[in-house]
């Protein structure tokens, strides 16, 4: 029996290889929120509902789907960016892949994959974004206003960018550059939920609405009806694969 799922060390993260049964040639690197993890055997993205019902019907279309744990709550470090860089090279020696991917982001997830696209940028055909933090200092500012979860913030970046705690206010900028919001030359989709509290559309996506930046498109909905949305990704990658 051929197994369809593969699980690895890459340093010290976890990495996971989904493999469909009737491969279409193409892949899709996920990057995922703070909430994403990935362990010996098994993922967010296994055990999640709704983000296993996506995972099932990219692999369904053909797709195979890889990703790494990418140190937790990374907040975009430039650990993240070249451990994704470093699996992006390890998967396509291993499988027989066309070498330009798709990528499926969900919040925090945006802050690696704008890096990881300048860092890769003629590899990546299309990114898909879902609820995304697209602004880390925007974020940040917005996050003030709840001390609790400001606080768990402000720890976190400090963890993720080596930092002492006091350092992450007067080093923010340098930790979050704002050159990664030009959006580079690569179309990307952003689906974000209007219920969504946690990265608010004003701050992260709407703002490139009325940029008239034609290679990005922003469709909101209501609530998460799986089956239509993950149809609605594999159409825009399907859209972006005329030319191999």
């Amino acid at each position: 029996m051929v197994q369809n799922k593969l699980f690895f060390k890459l340093d010290t993260e976890w990495s996971a290889l989904h493999l469909p049964k009737r491969p279409n040639g193409f892949a899709v690197l996920i990057i995922g929120d703070k909430t994403n993890f990935v362990e010996e055997n098994s993922s967010y993205w296994i055990q999640n509902y709704g983000r296993s019902q996506i995972l099932e019907y990219l692999k369904d279309e053909g797709y195979t789907v890889f990703y790494s744990n990418l140190y937790g709550a990374n907040w975009g470090n430039p650990a993240s960016v070249k451990l994704a860089t470093q699996l992006y090279h390890i998967i396509m020696k291993r499988e027989i892949l066309n070498n330009r991917i798709h990528i499926l982001a969900e919040g925090m997830g945006a802050l690696t994959a704008m890096q990881l696209s300048n860092r890769l940028k003629s590899e990546i055909r299309s990114m898909a974004f879902l609820n995304p933090c697209i602004d880390l200092v925007a974020h940040i500012d917005n996050e003030r206003k709840n001390k609790f979860f400001y606080k768990k913030l402000i720890k976190e970046i400090a963890r993720a960018y080596q930092f002492d705690e006091r350092e992450v206010e007067t080093n923010i900028e340098k930790l979050a550059p704002r050159d990664h919001l030009l959006f580079p030359n690569i179309p990307i989709k952003i689906w974000h939920n209007t219920n969504e509290k946690t990265y608010i559309p004003e701050l992260h996506s709407k703002k490139y609405q009325s940029d008239g930046n034609k290679m990005v498109t922003l469709s909101y909905h209501l609530s998460e009806n799986i089956y239509a949305f993950s149809r609605s990704i594999g159409s825009f990658y399907k859209e972006n694969e005329k030319e191999l």
